[in-house]
This record gives structure tokens, C-alpha cells and sequence, in this order.
């Protein structure tokens, strides 16, 4: 396994947001995590990613754990996330949000290749590359967060609600791009609170309920499982 979570705890004070959570990310493919608001969902991530510490557990990237890391080394190993609510940099150019994504990389010499392979996957970005990224729609800042994601060249994708606010015409072509990276051999950790859209995108599932994980398996089985579809599914 790419990623594994092993009985991981996070307090904030003494409130518990995850109580012993497991999960495990192949090498491929998209991984989801659904659960109502305060689930542990962005806590999951978070911790993941080094910016929320965990009071107990291990969690391990490439056999190696990573939950003693600060965020900046974790990112530096391969694992980039598009936070919720995109986060872009609304007073510099779309171009050098791209390049912000590319602040840790040691070698320089295809960061420029990568800049146009983005633009290559998100034409609009091109078209808009040194425009103030606040003056964007928010389908293109979404493109933005997942380029500069792109830009840190990871081994792993995490994805914090990027169907959040978007019309469903932005809905759709974000997940062909989900789909796309993918594809190129980037699996994706993928948060959703539209439990249609992830179940429909991913291999492999987690319903996360009052910081535990209450359900797991195949996101077809997950589909058609009778709490899943009268919870998240309004079904």
C-alpha cells in the first residue's frame, strides 16, 4: 500500500476528532472518504498531510511514517492536497500560483515543461495566465488549486471538496480531470460531500461517522448499501 493510516487519533483541546482511524491507498486509483459535516473528513487529510498532529496512531507513506513530519517535508516526499475552498492566492497571477506549487522542487530544469503540460490540461488557465487569480470563476480557481497541486509533482493526490460551489457543468469536467490524473499514474485521496459524484469516481470507499470509520469496501458495494443510500445518498 501507498498511504496507510493505522488507529490514528486527533484531539483539538480535548474534543476527539478521529478515534482510531484506518485506511489504506493503493498505488492507483481514487480513494473516498464521505461522512456528514464534521465527520473527521478535513481532519483526515489534514493529519495526512502534517497539518494537524495526531495525538496517537502511525501513518505511513512508502513504508515510512510521516506523522512526525512537518507539512513542508511531507509535500517534499510526494503527497500534495488541494485544500477545501481552493486557498489560491488571490493577488498573484495564475501563472505564479502554478510556480508556488513548485517551490520545494530541487531540480528546476522541467518546472518550466510542467508549467505548459498544465496549461496543456486546463487551456482556460492558459488563456488566463497572467491574470489576477481573484479575478477568476470559481470552476478556474479550482483548476488553479489542482495545478499547482500538480506542480509539486506528487506521488499522491489529496482532494478537499472540489465539487464545493461549483454548477454542475464545473462538476462534471472537474471530475474528467480527477479521472485524467489518475490515469497518468497519480491515485487521489479524494473528500466529497456530494456521496454520488465520489462513489461514481472512486474504486474503493470510507464513510467516516463521528470520527470513526463505520463503513468500508468497493465504492459500487458502498453505492448500493441501504445506511449509505438513506444517509448520503437521499435515497
Amino acid at each position: 500500500m501507498l498511504l496507510e493510516l493505522q488507529d490514528v487519533h486527533v484531539h483539538y483541546n480535548k474534543v476527539a476528532a478521529l478515534k482510531g482511524v484506518s485506511m489504506s491507498v493503493p498505488e492507483n486509483g481514487i480513494v473516498t472518504i464521505i461522512g456528514a459535516n464534521g465527520a473527521g473528513k478535513t481532519t483526515t487529510l489534514r493529519a495526512i498531510s502534517g497539518l494537524t498532529r495526531i495525538s496517537s496512531g502511525e501513518i505511513r507513506f512508502n513504508g515510512e511514517r510521516i506523522d512526525n513530519l512537518p507539512p513542508d517535508k511531507i509535500v517534499a516526499r510526494g503527497i500534495a492536497q488541494v485544500p477545501e475552498g481552493r486557498r489560491i492566492f488571490p493577488d498573484l497571477t495564475v501563472e505564479e500560483n502554478l510556480r508556488t506549487g513548485a517551490f520545494l522542487r530541487k531540480e528546476k530544469s522541467g518546472i518550466e515543461s510542467d508549467i505548459q503540460e498544465v496549461f496543456g490540461r486546463f487551456p482556460r488557465l492558459a488563456e488566463r495566465r497572467r491574470q489576477w487569480a481573484k479575478t477568476l470563476s470559481g470552476g478556474e480557481q479550482q483548476m488553479v488549486a489542482i495545478g499547482r497541486a500538480l506542480m509539486s509533482k506528487p506521488k499522491l493526490l489529496l482532494m478537499d471538496e472540489p465539487s464545493m460551489g461549483l454548477a454542475p457543468v464545473i462538476i462534471q469536467e472537474i471530475a474528467r480531470i480527477i479521472k485524467a490524473i489518475v490515469k497518468q499514474g497519480v491515485p487521489v485521496v479524494l473528500v466529497e460531500q456530494n456521496a454520488e459524484l465520489a462513489l461514481g469516481l472512486a474504486n474503493f470507499a470510507y464513510v467516516l461517522e463521528t470520527g470513526t470509520v463505520s463503513i468500508e469496501g468497493a465504492a459500487t458495494e458502498l453505492h448500493e448499501n441501504e445506511h449509505v443510500k438513506r444517509a448520503y445518498l437521499g435515497v
